[in-house]
């Protein structure tokens, strides 16, 4: 199964330092925007404050495909940072959206995923999707990237990562979690694509 959390970083800041009737306009808006701009069948198994969590099953994409629907939502993700900004600019934080605010995106592949029902919900389970949250807080030093685990990367493995970006460099890090262990991962800045 594919896992893929689009998480909105500064989200704490935001909510703690600007109008709560802006910030509670603001953050609905950018995860709709991330919701729709979703083109690869990626389905949505729940909406964390500040996160989507989708997952695949099935078909995969290919590697370029997934990687290019993480571009595009970066860069939407932006255009409605813009949008929002201008929509909201009577309102004295409306210029600190871009401020603040900004995506990073975790991708991993796993086996130790299952789904149930609970009520009307479809939820996710399993020792891969802990490791998937658990990567929301890891060791990279920058507050906006494209992360790949180590399983992701080993299950498109006839393809070379590293040929597929044309905005940076991929860098490797790994992160040791309680009860998980050590978690090798990949991961490039996505702030280039919104210098172009």
């Amino acid at each position: 199964m594919l896992i893929c959390i689009p998480d909105i970083s500064g989200f704490t800041e935001f909510m703690s330092e600007t109008d709560f009737e802006l910030s509670s306009k603001i953050i609905p808006a950018l995860l709709n925007q991330i919701i729709y701009t979703n083109k690869i069948g990626l389905k949505v198994s729940e909406i964390e404050g500040d996160a989507v969590l989708f997952f695949k099953t099935g078909n995969m994409p290919s590697l370029q495909e997934l990687i290019e629907q993480c571009r595009t939502f970066y860069t939407e993700f932006y255009k409605e940072l813009d949008a929002l900004r201008e929509k909201y600019k009577k309102n004295k934080d409306a210029a600190s959206i871009p401020e603040i605010l900004g995506l990073k995106i975790i991708l991993h592949y796993g086996k130790e995923i299952a789904l149930t029902k609970v009520g009307n919900s479809i939820k996710l389970f399993g020792e891969d999707l802990i490791i998937a949250h658990k990567l929301l807080k890891n060791k990279v030093r920058m507050n906006e990237y494209l992360l790949f685990t180590e399983g992701l990367t080993n299950y498109y493995k006839e393809n070379n990562l590293d040929d597929q970006f044309d905005w940076g460099s991929l860098k490797q890090n790994a992160t040791e979690y309680d009860h998980v262990g050590k978690i090798n991962y990949s991961y490039i800045n996505l702030k280039p694509l919104v210098k172009e």
